[in-house]
This record gives C-alpha cells, sequence and structure tokens, in this order.
C-alpha cells in the first residue's frame, strides 16, 4: 500500500511537472522547473533499485519512469533549441503537445544532420582533389534539401526518404529514393 501511494504522488508530481515546463516554455514562468524536477528524478531513483514484488506496482512503475525519461528527452531538447535561438518562449502562447509525426520529425532532425554531413563528405568525395570546390557546403547543401522537401513530398507521400550522391557527366548531383522497408 505505501508503494502504491508513492507511485500515485509521482504520478501527479509528473502531471505537476509537465504543466510548469509547459508554462515555463511559453513565457508564463520565468524560472525552469529544476528542483522539481531533480526531485522528481530522485524520487524515481529509488525505486529504480527497489525490487516490487506486485506485477501491476512494478508496470505503474516502468511506465512512469518511461514517461518520465520521455518528458525529459522533449524538455532537454526545447531546452537546447532556446539556447540555440531556434525557440521563442511565449511566441505563440503554450507549446502545443507533439503528436507522434512532430516527435518522429523532432527524433529525425538528428539524423538529418548526420545525412546532410554524410552528403556534405559523398560530394567531397566526387569531387575528387578539389574538395568543397564547387561551393558545396554543408549550409547550401541544407537548403537545397529544405526548398526540395515541397516536391520530394509530393512525390513520394509520408514514406521516409534517403539522399545519395551519383555522378552524371563528371559532375556529382544528390539524388533522392524512397527508403525500403
Amino acid at each position: 500500500m505505501k508503494i502504491e501511494q508513492a507511485l500515485h504522488r509521482i504520478e501527479n508530481d509528473l502531471r505537476e511537472l509537465q504543466i510548469h515546463y509547459e508554462k515555463y516554455f511559453g513565457g508564463a514562468e520565468k524560472l525552469e522547473p529544476i528542483k522539481l524536477r531533480e526531485a522528481l528524478a530522485a524520487r524515481l531513483r529509488h525505486f529504480a533499485n527497489r525490487k516490487i514484488m506486485q506485477t501491476d506496482l512494478r508496470f505503474k512503475y516502468q511506465t512512469l519512469a518511461g514517461r518520465f525519461h520521455s518528458y525529459a528527452g522533449y524538455w532537454d531538447r526545447i531546452l537546447r533549441l532556446m539556447d540555440e535561438g531556434r525557440f521563442v518562449r511565449g511566441a505563440t502562447g503554450l507549446p502545443a503537445r507533439p503528436s507522434p509525426a512532430s516527435r518522429n520529425a523532432s527524433a529525425g532532425s538528428g539524423r538529418r544532420e548526420e545525412e546532410i554531413d554524410r552528403l556534405v563528405e559523398q560530394l567531397r568525395q566526387a569531387g575528387g582533389n578539389n574538395p568543397g570546390g564547387d561551393g558545396q557546403d554543408r549550409e547550401k547543401i541544407a537548403r537545397f534539401i529544405e526548398a526540395q522537401r515541397g516536391r520530394i513530398k509530393e512525390t513520394f507521400g509520408e514514406r521516409e526518404v534517403e539522399f545519395r550522391v551519383v555522378v552524371e557527366g563528371g559532375k556529382p548531383k544528390i539524388k533522392v529514393r524512397a527508403k525500403k522497408h
């Protein structure tokens, strides 16, 4: 019964922490709720080293811990965007809860960065002794891909795509194709 009450309090505190972060990101609160987050993380760690015998309570703990870590990743990502100046607090009110599509897009932004780095390297290799001589730098490639996003979506729909470098007529070009699942 004691574990069940503690998990119920953790669940309520997680909900409260989520609200505080939404207010912070929306500009309604001036300070990030760091102390609340650290206290909740400590209480979750307390249960991590404890053997919970009841299956339903163990499941509830694992669910709460997973939710906390998922939210923590989201909060850290928004904080990083704020530090980089790519997220303006309170510009559009409270941020909407991330939809599965936007979560995939957020997770995909790291992959997109890696893909751009890979394309830069492939273009340098395809360019022979003149790496980057065509002005093919990272920013130019990123802008090109972003400009083509509408056409890509029109052609491939919601399917995942990959970019590759091919040499046609002695010149390196970026091609796109649908990923095979």
